[in-house]
């Protein structure tokens, strides 16, 4: 498997959002940016991510062929073998790394970051291997970005504060209206657009944090337009345009989370998952998020 195919299984474009996703669980549990437990929770989430990615393209292999022939396994650039063992290999690896973060550190939460990691595995299988026409597929996806931030949040506390607990319910009413547009993607069009509405829970609960916030209130303004772009490609339809506005949204990711920070005085982390949102564009660029 060359490096191009690797980055290309993996979506590595999209990786940023699963960083600025650890920042919030790890800060709104009373983590700190200089704690060593970081780096270790920045590496497995982002293990668990490509490892989900890879076992996405295994198990859709068949559809793909039908579907998306040029994806690397439907045309021969990798086999579903290779794919197979280094999707469920970096689980593994992800999961040994919380494992470390739990028990390898004074202070350490124990059992909890493996716990929430065995659970994000378990969903990412899980929406790998049935989420075609599976109608809860984008809440068990959504419960995949939820335990980033719970993985996070237990490596820090054995008892995460409610925001942390909020923060997971707004970011899963996103990748619900987000994997709802993905899930129409091949289609290139809507057949029904009210799930869509879970995207504005976010902007109200942006706006309730920002009123004694002046920053956190930008990033709300900013993060609404950015959902509005997103929303307006879905419903004008022209070639690409669902593919393009699924991206968007899956950038728009790092935004809500520096709102998140923000809102509870982050407001240093806030900016880095800004440059999150904006490194994520860039990304995409380069290799396809999806």
């Amino acid at each position: 498997m060359t490096l191009a195919i690797a980055l290309r299984l993996g979506r590595i474009s999209n990786l940023p959002t699963v960083w600025s996703n650890v920042l919030v669980g790890a800060l709104l549990a009373g983590g700190s940016l200089t704690d060593a437990r970081l780096p270790l929770l920045l590496v497995s989430m982002s293990l668990f991510y490509v490892g989900g990615m890879f076992l996405n393209d295994a198990f859709d292999r068949e559809f793909d062929a039908r579907i998306r022939p040029d994806r690397p396994i439907p045309s021969g650039q990798v086999s579903a073998g290779q794919v197979f063992g280094f999707g469920f290999g970096m689980l593994f690896v992800g999961l040994a790394l919380l494992a470390q973060a739990g028990y390898g550190f004074a202070g350490g939460t124990a059992w909890r970051p493996m716990a929430a990691g065995l659970a994000l595995a378990l969903a990412i299988v899980a929406y790998d291997r049935w989420h075609k026409d599976n109608p809860l597929s984008p809440l068990i996806m959504g419960l995949c970005r939820v335990f980033v931030y719970l993985g996070a949040a237990f490596t820090f506390s054995a008892a995460p504060p409610a925001a942390v607990y909020l923060g997971a319910g707004i970011l899963l009413c996103h990748l619900i209206g987000l994997t709802f547009a993905a899930k129409k993607e091949h289609l290139g069009r809507l057949d029904s657009v009210w799930p869509l509405a879970f995207l504005a829970v976010a902007i109200v609960y942006g706006l309730l944090l920002a009123r004694d916030s002046a920053a956190t209130l930008v990033l709300v303004l900013a993060f609404a337009a950015w959902v509005v772009f997103a929303v307006r490609l879905l419903f004008r339809r022209a070639k690409g345009d669902v593919p393009r506005a699924v991206v968007s949204l899956i950038a728009g990711i790092s935004l809500l989370d520096a709102i998140l920070l923000a809102g509870h005085g982050h407001l240093a982390p806030a900016a880095c998952a800004v440059a999150a949102f904006v490194l994520t564009l860039a990304l995409q660029r380069w290799v396809s998020g999806t």
